[in-house]
């Protein structure tokens, strides 16, 4: 059996016993596909030696070893009883924050200091956060001050994330510089949007 996935899905394998379904006799393992954490669905094909099946709705699924090669949908206290611990045992998706600084300097705005707390209990919540410390620039000055700014901004975050709850050795801190901006611009264009410090807490 091969399953071919978009990068958009979730699939879940799990097994379990149905009598039958009309007069047939169904096998034990089934794949269902769910959906992403933002709502939107990819989509998986099943190949098996008995033919091919597309799922493409969230909470439909298809057995392995049927001879009917059809989609159906599970029934949702189906699938939370047989999937519920590996559901639940799922890592939290990764969450991101944008925080912006005043021009030219590694200085937060005031926006952002507030937006640090939501940052601190994201943290809170997870048993051992990962973190990804990017920083950005505007293109005022040139490329390479750009790219020694962007990396302060990104260490003066790390600064005050790295404690207790979160350690060095889990924490990644880079600079993108004038690179990768968020709101393209040309050259020497003051952007507040593009100073900035992308995190993302895994």
């Amino acid at each position: 059996m091969k399953m071919h996935t978009s990068r958009a899905l979730r699939a879940a394998l799990g097994v379990f016993v149905f009598a039958s379904l009309g007069a047939c006799s169904l096998p034990k393992s089934y794949v269902v596909l769910l959906a992403n954490d933002d709502g939107s669905t990819g989509k998986v094909t099943v190949t098996a030696k008995e033919g091919v099946t597309e799922l493409h709705e969230a909470g439909t699924g298809t057995y392995i070893g049927w001879s009917e090669n059809k989609a159906i949908v599970f029934e949702k206290g189906k699938m939370a009883q047989d999937f519920g611990t590996a559901l639940a045992g799922r890592p939290a998706a990764p969450k991101s924050f944008v925080l912006y600084f005043d021009a030219g300097t590694s200085n937060l705005t005031t926006e952002s200091h507030n937006e640090l707390q939501r940052l601190y209990d994201e943290l809170a919540a997870r048993a051992s956060p990962d973190v990804s410390i990017v920083g950005h620039t505007d293109t005022v000055g040139d490329s390479q001050q750009n790219e020694a700014l962007g990396l302060a901004r990104a260490r003066i975050v790390a600064d005050l994330l790295v404690g207790d709850k979160l350690s060095a050795e889990r924490t990644s801190v880079e600079s993108h510089g004038e690179k990768n901006l968020l709101v393209p611009t040309g050259d020497d264009v003051d952007m507040p949007r593009n100073r900035r410090v992308e995190v993302t807490v895994r």
